[in-house]
Order: structure tokens, then C-alpha cells, then sequence
């Protein structure tokens, strides 16, 4: 498994780098291709983040952590991308049946109790035509962090979000 490693902000050295490869190594016997992992070190608020991606022929892995201790953080994150692959190891296979690029031998079972899901409240509400920037006016004067929307422009529903990053991000739909 290759792992690529990127600081923003954040200075790697010999022995991180050689604790990332090591910990990201366990997960590449899930996979028989030479898998990519992209990792991004950070700095926020005096803590380290570090977000990781694994693209795995059409499947995307992602866990991202924030924590005072760099390799405590490191931890976190295989563990997670462990459970998805673990968790969304039916989906896969079924996906892939003929494909080799998995190997779904490896990948345990997900043991985790799944509670039943309740839906505890229904709303409806009139979709208006807006536009992006109105949308985004109208999320904020309700304090919401997202706002579904009805986009005149393309005359699709639309969501608007704020992101961790103070940003804001639009999900478009497509049928």
C-alpha cells in the first residue's frame, strides 16, 4: 500500500511518515491492487487533524480525526476506515462480484448492534424558486446548517450546507 502524505501547515519527519506506513499497511490486505492511501496533516486550533482517502475502484474510504496526539490520531483513523470497510462489506461484494479487486475474505464481519431507526419528526415545507446566494441568505436567517431549495436556475432541488471550515457547500441533483 502507497501512502501519500501531505502537509498543510504541518511538518512531517522520518518517524511519522515510517508510523503512517506501518498502520496503513494493515489495511492493505483487504486490497489485491497496489492501493493509494492519500493522507492530509494538519493544524487546527492547536490540535492535529489528519483526513484520510482510499480510492478503491469505484469505493471510497474517508476518516478524518481531530486530536492533540499526531499518532493517537493516526489510530483513530485506520480503526475507521476499518469499520467502513467492514460495515459496507455486503455492498461490495455485491458490487463486485467477478471483480478481484477486493478481497473480501480479509474484511471482518461488522459485530456492531445496529439500534432500529426511528423517524421522530416529519416536516414539510413549500419548496420556492431561488437562487444559490438566496438559498444560503435564508439557511443563515434560520440558523439551520443546511437548506433545501428549488433552484430557478436549473429548476432542480438542491441543498446548500455549512461546512467545519465556516464555507458553504451545495449538493446538486441530477436524474
Amino acid at each position: 500500500m502507497k501512502v501519500n502524505i501531505t502537509g498543510k501547515n504541518f511538518n512531517t519527519y522520518p518517524h511519522l511518515q515510517e508510523t503512517m506506513e506501518k498502520k496503513f499497511d494493515r489495511l492493505g490486505k483487504y486490497f489485491s491492487d497496489d492501493i493509494t492511501v492519500n493522507v492530509v496533516l494538519s493544524q487546527e486550533r492547536g490540535k492535529d487533524k489528519i483526513e484520510a482517502t482510499i480510492n478503491a475502484k469505484g469505493a471510497v474510504f474517508r476518516a478524518e480525526e481531530v486530536t492533540p496526539d499526531i499518532y493517537e490520531g493516526i489510530d483513530k483513523v485506520v480503526d475507521k476506515l476499518g469499520r467502513q470497510m467492514s460495515k459496507f462489506k455486503g455492498k461490495l461484494q455485491k458490487r463486485y462480484n467477478n471483480n478481484k479487486a477486493l478481497k473480501f475474505e480479509f474484511v471482518p464481519e461488522f459485530e456492531e448492534e445496529v439500534e432500529d431507526v426511528k423517524v421522530v419528526k416529519t416536516k414539510k415545507f413549500e419548496l420556492r424558486p431561488m437562487t444559490v446566494d438566496e438559498a444560503i441568505l435564508e439557511m443563515e436567517m434560520l440558523q439551520h446548517n443546511f437548506f433545501v431549495f428549488l433552484d430557478m436556475e436549473t429548476d432542480s432541488v438542491n441543498v446548500v450546507y455549512k461546512r467545519q471550515d465556516n464555507n458553504y457547500g451545495l449538493l446538486e441533483t441530477a436524474y
